[in-house]
């Protein structure tokens, strides 16, 4: 394996991949915007090698929207977990609704899905670099996955963990799958090798350890804080004064705006989910 090149995106905070081998290019991830897309396929061409594969790591659009951009007239593998290829095509019609407002013809018309599934702990091989699936299920996304791949001796493993860890980021948890997520990072320690490096989704990459027990602090300050807000809704405080109650403590747990739009945007959603009946 020659190196990791990273991409980052302008449409939309979030990385891509670019894994680099002797005669061929794997990337991890596509970014949302269509012109990100194009960027992309534009960064993977000026290597001057062929693209081998493109790998999703989890069901969010900021990870797989521009597919269609990047691979357009190309006939390229795109490999998902088959949870992750499930809840993105299940979702596609409600992250229309959703994006297309947002984003407009940024937002692709047609999406393309992954064509390859794989199960976990799957190997799967491109110019000699062993790529290998840890499938998470949900976690900070409805279906998350790692991929692992070995250098054959040349250096620390990389695990590649998409929205497992964020970078000394703000972190999106509107999905609900708080509980689950903690036990993915637990369950990330005993199987990513304790020398790893781990690229994300948002942010640099960094050591394994210390990401895993800031990204758990997070969710956990994150949690308690949204839980001290039940006392507002004795009050009758509504969502925009949770959110306000939520987003002071978390400044001070990350006193950093980077993505804090998505903590902001979590709250509504996670208060709805903790009141209701478990």
């Amino acid at each position: 394996m020659r190196m990791v090149h990273r991409f980052q995106a302008t449409l939309f905070p979030v990385n891509a991949y670019l894994v680099e081998t002797d005669r061929g290019v794997v990337i991890i991830d596509s970014t949302l915007g269509v012109s990100d897309g194009r960027a992309l396929r534009a960064r993977a061409e000026s290597l001057g090698k062929p693209l081998l594969a493109v790998v999703i790591t989890h069901a969010h659009p900021d990870h797989y929207g521009a597919v269609t951009s990047l691979l357009e007239g190309l006939d390229v593998p795109v490999i998902a977990t088959e949870g992750v290829d499930r809840v993105i095509r299940r979702d596609d019609e409600a992250k229309e609704r959703i994006l297309r407002p947002m984003f407009g013809t940024e937002w692709t018309a047609q999406r393309t899905f992954p064509n390859r599934t794989v199960r976990a702990g799957q190997r799967m091989a491109f110019d000699g670099v062993t790529f290998t699936v840890i499938d998470l299920g949900p976690g900070e996304s409805p279906h998350d996955s790692v991929w692992l791949v070995d250098r054959g001796g040349e250096g620390a493993p990389l695990a590649f963990v998409g929205d497992l860890v964020y970078g000394h980021m703000h972190a999106y948890l509107a999905d609900g799958y708080y509980e689950q997520w903690l036990g993915n990072l637990e369950r990330a320690r005993r199987e990513i090798p304790a020398d790893a490096i781990l690229y994300m989704g948002h942010g640099e990459p960094g050591p394994a350890a210390p990401l895993f027990d800031w990204q758990a602090a997070y969710i956990r300050t994150f949690i308690d804080a949204m839980r001290a807000t039940e006392r507002l809704a004795g009050q009758g405080a509504d969502d925009d004064a949770a959110t306000t109650a939520v987003l002071a403590r978390m400044k001070q747990y990350l006193p950093s705006d980077d993505l804090l739009f998505l903590m902001q945007l979590s709250v509504p959603p996670m208060r709805a989910r903790l009141a209701a009946p478990r």
